[in-house]
This record gives structure tokens, C-alpha cells and sequence, in this order.
């Protein structure tokens, strides 16, 4: 079987197998996402990825996507009033619920109220969920990367240590301090990291972060540019991430769309992350390779929770 046939190439019924991304260590962990120059593309869904029904920043969604392609997902902690991290991209609930303010206003108990929106605007049946029960869920699915909004390293180093959960929540660092403080902390962590110039590159290097434990974020859009920065980085083993959520997810013609996604990687980036991880996963169909060592990371058997 080729390996692209790992893929549904279709939109999935409603209780399709999850897709899921076997990684049962943080050295699965490091080697998934280390740069060989035959590696199969990877889809980040930012947010989780959101269609109609299904809201950012929620597990349902997570699920929805993983129905159709194995996929990890990059997610918003914020704290409220009492402390909990819950997910929520917006410092306020405005745009993505039925509530109104800002998340830190709430305590966790008060939040239980609201609904989440999906794209359309639309309220869903689906409530805020806390961290927790999304690092609980992704375990043994898929990965989670964190992002930094206005959650203290130190809070997401304990949850990251009270769930064991290095194998499966990688973390977003803008800088080399943060990254360097997460890797003194927690043993195998991985990180999305900004490495965007040669400055920031040098930047991790002197900080002592091991590039094993990196994969890199290069920017928005694909330039010519990027080709220094592709070749530096992948000399290092790290792959090269673009994200299309504000550029080329936003383009009204699906085919513009395709090929933005296909020119993501045919350009030298490994991964694409975006709003539409459904719809970049089917648009570079034809780019999967036939074989590649890192096959036995992707799994379609796991049936739907």
C-alpha cells in the first residue's frame, strides 16, 4: 500500500476511525519531527481547525480533523479568575462564545455557562474545556502545542510535569530564554519555536537548546527568502514550519488555496500549519511519498471516543 493511502482522501463520516499520530515517548517525540530530507509532510491544525459546526479551541474539533487526517494541533491557554487554564484564544469571550468580558474576569465555575461559537458565528452544544482535559484526551491521539498567551512558564511547566506529558505537549517559545527555562525544567520537552532570521537562530545556540529539541516556525508566507533559513536549519536536523492562517488559509479561491498548500512544501517548508487542516491535508495528497521511515508515527485504526 502506498503510503499516501494512510489518508482519507474524502470528508469522513461522523464516526470515521480517528487518525492518530503513535508517539509513546519524547524520543518518538524528537525523531517525528526531526528533518531527514524524506520525511512525509506534516498539518498543524491551528486552533485545532475549524469548519462549520465545529468551534477553535475545542475538543470536538480536534476529532473532527483527526477523522479525516492525522494531524497535531496547536492550542490557546489563558487563566481565569481562580487560576485555571482553559482554552481560549481572545483575551475575551466575545468572538468565540455566547459570553461577554474578558476570560480572567470568570472563574473556571462561571465559565461552565457559556458555549463555544464556530466559525460562523453560530453557539454550538460545546463548552470552554480546561488544559487538563485536553492534555488527558490527546494522550496516545495526537500532540498538542501550546501557545504563549498569559499563562506563567512556571504554571505550564507544573501541568506539563503533573500529567507526565512531555511525550505528547510540545510548547511555542518566541525566545530563547523561554525555551531555554522549559528545557532546564522538563526532561525530552519539545518546542515550536520562532527561529525566523539568523539572529534568532544564533540566539538559540548560544542559549544551549539542543536543535533536536526544535522545530522551527519561519513565518507567514512562502519567499524565496526562506531558502537561507530552510538550508540552516535543516543542516541541523530541525524542520521548518510556515502558517497559512493569516495569509493563504484567507484566500476566497480553493484552488489558490491548493496551491499555496502544495508551494508550501515544494518550496522547503516540512510543515504547514493552518485554519484548514482538512483542506491542506487533501491538497497535497500528491506530495506524500510512497515509503518513508516515518510511517510507523501514523495510525488510522484508533476508533472514534
Amino acid at each position: 500500500m502506498l503510503f499516501a493511502g494512510m489518508f482519507h482522501q474524502t470528508y469522513a463520516q461522523q464516526k470515521a476511525p480517528l487518525q492518530t499520530l503513535k508517539i509513546k515517548n519524547t524520543r518518538e517525540l524528537h525523531d517525528f519531527f526531526k528533518y531527514t530530507g524524506q520525511d512525509v509532510p506534516i498539518i498543524s491544525g491551528h486552533r485545532g481547525g475549524t469548519t462549520k459546526g465545529f468551534p477553535e479551541n475545542c475538543i470536538a474539533t480536534f476529532e473532527n480533523t483527526l477523522r479525516h487526517t492525522p494531524a497535531f494541533f496547536e492550542i490557546d491557554p489563558r487563566l481565569t479568575k481562580d487560576s485555571v487554564v482553559v482554552l481560549m484564544h481572545d483575551a475575551t469571550l466575545n468572538r468565540t462564545t455566547n459570553g461577554t468580558g474578558k476570560v480572567s474576569d470568570y472563574t473556571w465555575a462561571e465559565l461552565k455557562q457559556f458555549k463555544l461559537k464556530d466559525p460562523e458565528g453560530n453557539v454550538t452544544a460545546y463548552g470552554i474545556p480546561t488544559l487538563d482535559e485536553v492534555i488527558t484526551w490527546s494522550k496516545g491521539k495526537t500532540i498538542i502545542n501550546l501557545d504563549k498567551k498569559d499563562v506563567p512558564l512556571a504554571t505550564t511547566m507544573k501541568i506539563l510535569k503533573k500529567h507526565n506529558a512531555a511525550a505528547h505537549v510540545m510548547l511555542t517559545v518566541h525566545t530563547p530564554e523561554q525555551a531555554k527555562y522549559y528545557y532546564d525544567n522538563i526532561p525530552g520537552v519539545m518546542f515550536s519555536a520562532f527561529v525566523k532570521t539568523k539572529k534568532e537562530l544564533e540566539g538559540y545556540e548560544k542559549a544551549g537548546v539542543p536543535w533536536s529539541s526544535i522545530m522551527a516556525y519561519v513565518g507567514p508566507e512562502n519567499k524565496p527568502e526562506n531558502k537561507e533559513m530552510y538550508d540552516l536549519l535543516h543542516a541541523r536536523g530541525v524542520m521548518c514550519m510556515i502558517s497559512a492562517a493569516p495569509t493563504y488559509d484567507k484566500l476566497k479561491d480553493p484552488e489558490a488555496r491548493k496551491q499555496a498548500y502544495q508551494q508550501t512544501f515544494t518550496m522547503g517548508a516540512d510543515v504547514l500549519e493552518s485554519d484548514l487542516p482538512i483542506e491542506a491535508a487533501a491538497a497535497i495528497q500528491e506530495q506524500l511519498p510512497k515509503a518513508s521511515k516515518k510511517a510507523k508515527y501514523f495510525n488510522r485504526s484508533t476508533p472514534a471516543q
